[in-house]
């Protein structure tokens, strides 16, 4: 296996980074207010997204200083749902279900699976996610996404950037930090992980946290398949 600077294994984040969640989420609460008649009552999409993201935030920030225990994210989402639907006046049962698990069917961006697979021929390659153990399993097996290891968050109880998220992403790879790239489209996620030592780099998606004039992150790039030739040629 040829080695990039001495990158070992490559740790992606998912939601965001390899699935297009803000597009699958706008769809999904579309798909669930025109699933119940009378429900919306004149609030936007946006708007809606607007609330789901607030708590989720929220709550994942509320367990980081512990004045909440741990849930995941399949709690958090099914919370989240059950407010967008007061919002909008949705009472469809079902509607509620499907919005409350819509974040384990988010589509792939369309370099994602060409990318993946140029990278895992050279790289083990691990998925590190905040998303629940089942409901990652399920967006994975959504999306197409064939990783040689899955990691959740779930497995140490936390929800990125704490630190013992990427000690999970380490542990399993077995190799220094130093020889482990984290790669994101969320540039906080990418200081979490600069954090813990490992190397980094920020994959620029239409949606995502865009990197500050002051990170330094190992690489940058617009795509999966960018980021793949970039580490063939060094």
């Amino acid at each position: 296996m040829t080695e990039a600077c001495g990158i070992e294994v490559v740790v992606f984040d998912v939601l965001g980074t390899m699935v297009d969640e803000p597009g699958g989420m706008r769809a999904a609460m579309q798909e669930a207010t025109d699933a119940s008649e009378g429900a919306h009552g004149g609030v936007s999409v946006s708007r809606m997204l607007d609330v789901w993201r607030e708590h989720v935030e929220q709550e994942q920030r509320r367990i980081a200083v512990n004045a909440r225990p741990y849930a995941n994210s399949q709690v958090l989402d099914r919370e989240a749902a059950e407010r967008v639907a007061d919002h909008v006046g949705l009472s469809d049962a079902a509607a509620l279900d499907r919005l409350a698990s819509a974040r384990q069917r988010m589509e792939p961006w369309a370099d994602s699976l060409v990318g993946l697979a140029h990278l895992a021929e050279r790289f083990p390659v691990l998925a590190l996610s905040d998303a629940g153990r089942s409901a990652l399993l399920r967006l994975n097996a959504h999306a197409g996404l064939r990783w040689h290891q899955a990691l959740s968050a779930e497995d140490v109880r936390a929800y990125k950037p704490a630190p013992e998220v990427y000690q999970l992403a380490l542990d399993a790879a077995g190799a220094p930090p130093e020889r482990v790239l984290m790669v994101a489209a969320h540039a906080w996620d990418l200081r979490g992980a600069q954090a813990a030592g490992m190397r980094t780099a920020y994959v620029q998606r239409p949606v995502g946290d865009p990197p500050r004039e002051s990170d330094s992150f190992t690489w940058r790039s617009d795509g999966l398949e960018e980021l793949a030739a970039m580490l063939a040629m060094v």
